[in-house]
């Protein structure tokens, strides 16, 4: 053991022998070591466990939530839909999956040449039946569309349409019309002429039916495109 150290490098002690260290003034910091004994050794407070059963009803509203927040927006802001038929072909294939924009119509007006999802209209009657369609908006109300051996027009119009690939023989369209277009109304036709059951045939789109419209197609990946 080895001996303690001189006098005067102990703290807390006098440098001569029989000299008390005057006390400390009102103001002064105590010296280290004043404490009660082993509170420097003492372990830190333990934080007490939170009751699971609090931590559950947390989570569960916390989901509440995140559910409630997801549904409001799939009601009122945007909703996924998947494409089962080719009627929209080339623009949209089988298997393809959009995202619909319900509250840009809020803001503005149906314009020609949107894709559009709409409930199925009463007059449909195309094979089995379905809830919801997807087709391009051609004629918009108040017009008179008719075609002419492929040619479509619009009040007298040749109507370009920018968004068919040309000489493609599935977009040609067959002669039909006119149509006098009624008030809050829309005539909509798939992309592909040949095979689209569309307002030709069961009539045109109430605005009231309009669920939103197609903003851009996310699956599949490699052929993800706005519209």
């Amino acid at each position: 053991m080895s001996a303690d150290p001189p006098s005067a490098e102990r703290p807390g002690q006098a440098e001569s022998v029989g000299l008390a260290e005057p006390p400390p003034s009102a103001g002064d910091d105590p010296p280290e070591g004043d404490g009660p004994a082993g509170a420097a050794d003492r372990p830190p407070p333990r934080r007490p466990r939170g009751n699971p059963g609090r931590r559950a009803v947390e989570w569960l509203v916390i989901a509440a939530v995140a559910v409630g927040v997801a549904l409001v927006i799939r009601v009122y802001v945007v909703q996924t839909f998947y494409i089962p038929s080719p009627s929209m072909t080339p623009t949209l294939k089988v298997g393809d999956r959009i995202l619909v924009n319900k509250f840009a119509y809020r803001f503005h007006g149906v314009g020609r040449g949107d894709i559009i999802v709409f409930r199925r209209p009463p007059a449909e009657d195309c094979g089995t039946p379905v809830a919801d369609l997807v087709k391009r908006v051609i004629g918009l109300p108040g017009e008179t569309i008719l075609d002419k051996n492929g040619t479509m027009y619009i009040d007298g119009k040749v109507l370009a349409q920018p968004w068919l690939p040309k000489n493609d023989p599935n977009t040609y369209t067959p002669s039909f019309g006119p149509v006098k277009i009624g008030a809050n109304s829309y005539f909509v036709m798939g992309d592909d002429r040949a095979v689209s059951c569309d307002s030709r045939y069961w009539g045109t789109v109430s605005r009231s039916l309009i669920v939103g419209k197609v903003e851009m197609r996310i699956w599949p990946f490699d052929r993800i495109a706005f519209f």
